[in-house]
């Protein structure tokens, strides 16, 4: 098991500002469905589908992983952030205001925002590269763990770089030289395997076996599925952008979520002495929808893939995870407010199992209803989905803050 180097850890409001905010972008994904009914399922181009899939994919997975690898590089991997005190702030409000920009523009039909979301978001990338890659590249620690998260942040950086070109070419400002549909093919490809699948897989090698009891996965295995997707993603890339064969690309992003799903629960089934046990059920479900997004996109059924892999199986996967995580920040916070010679809580007394349960609970009936919306469209299941989806976010955010809260009422108790 990795031994964490909590001094080493970033101030707690650093990490805990980005994860917070994430359940919010949730919530205005469920609105927004609850607004605009079948028409947001019905059609990738819809301006509410596209508006939606940013909520999620920058609004709640970059507020993920932002955080999430704030925390993460330091106190697990051994890598400084530069800057976190003065450019943390800075980073979420360009990440959240270039977000609220891009999803403006796409549900309102302005153009006209698309240029300086693309401008806020570039900059936000380039400011969390520049906090992480030269303490990455400085760093001694695992080899293999400092080459996925390097592998990771690339990624992020080209799925940055295409999507301020497709934005400032929807803006009218840039001429491509590929249809806008195979672009946004690759951008969405780079971000989801690339970048968010990818570092959930290197994080997951050292949280799996800390937060659940599982064995790590081999090395080798890592080492395959890495050098796989980090030799084929710009491969068949290239293969739908010069040549206009979309299959390898589809293939790829398919069997990579295939395998990454299968070893997560391989690890699970193999755990003699299992923990967390609402943990690793939000890993289970998420793994069991990462198998259905892949077989959907196998079957050629893009937009159902598209539904069960950005609302259900990821948001399952990096939700579990975040509730640790902000429990066991509100631990470190504790920790140093107190100091030594006082006895402190637990962090199942901050965010207790049966909170988890609830949220598991509202996560699983999005995980029912969504795609039961898009399969047998009805004003009814559209409207239990959007209130489910909505709902299970907004526990979510509440459930958080509920760790605040008992934080803070320990303090009050223990205070001269």
């Amino acid at each position: 098991m990795a031994r964490l180097a909590l001094e080493a850890a970033p101030a707690v409001t650093l990490p805990r500002r980005f994860l917070e905010t994430a359940p919010i972008w949730g919530v205005l994904a469920g609105a927004l469905l609850l607004v605009d009914g079948g028409d947001l399922l019905r059609a990738r181009w819809h301006p509410a589908t596209l508006a939606a899939t940013h909520a999620f994919t920058l609004g709640v997975f970059g507020n993920l992983l932002f955080g999430s690898l704030l925390q993460f590089l330091p106190a697990a991997a051994g890598v400084r952030v530069r800057g976190a005190a003065r450019g943390g702030p800075l980073l979420h409000a360009l990440l959240n205001l270039g977000t609220l920009a891009l999803v403006g523009g796409f549900y309102f039909a302005r153009p006209a925002l698309l240029a300086p979301a693309a401008a806020l978001l570039a900059a936000a990338f380039a400011l969390f590269a520049a906090m992480t890659a030269p303490g990455l590249l400085a760093a001694h620690g695992p080899r293999l763990l400092r080459a996925g998260l390097g592998t990771g942040l690339a990624a992020a950086l080209v799925t940055a770089a295409c999507g301020v070109g497709l934005a400032f070419a929807l803006g009218g400002h840039l001429a491509l030289p590929w249809p806008l549909p195979v672009l946004v093919d690759v951008h969405a490809a780079w971000g989801l395997l690339g970048w968010v699948l990818l570092t959930l897989l290197v994080v997951a090698r050292v949280v799996m076996p800390m937060f659940q009891g599982t064995a790590t996965l081999p090395a080798r295995a890592q080492a395959a599925w890495l050098g796989g997707v980090g030799l084929l993603l710009p491969l068949a890339s290239a293969a739908w952008l010069a040549a206009g064969q979309g299959a390898p690309l589809r293939l790829l992003v398919a069997l990579a979520a295939l395998a990454f799903a299968l070893a997560v629960l391989a690890l699970q089934a193999r755990t003699p002495h299992p923990r967390n046990a609402p943990l690793r059920a939000f890993w289970r479900a998420g793994a069991l929808a990462l198998l259905a997004a892949a077989a959907a996109l196998l079957a050629g059924h893009g937009l159902l893939a598209g539904v069960l892999g950005i609302a259900v199986a990821l948001p399952l996967l990096t939700g579990g995870m975040q509730l640790e995580i902000v429990a066991f920040l509100g631990w470190i916070d504790l920790h140093r407010r107190c100091g030594r010679g006082v006895r402190l809580p637990g962090v199942q007394r901050l965010l207790p199992e049966a909170d988890k349960w609830r949220v598991l609970g509202l996560f699983l009936a999005v995980a029912l209803l969504l795609p039961a919306s898009l399969l047998w469209p009805s004003d009814g299941l559209v409207r239990a989905a959007a209130l489910a989806l909505l709902a299970s976010r907004a526990l979510l955010w509440w459930t958080l803050r509920g760790v605040r809260r008992r934080a803070a009422q320990f303090l009050a108790g223990v205070s001269p």
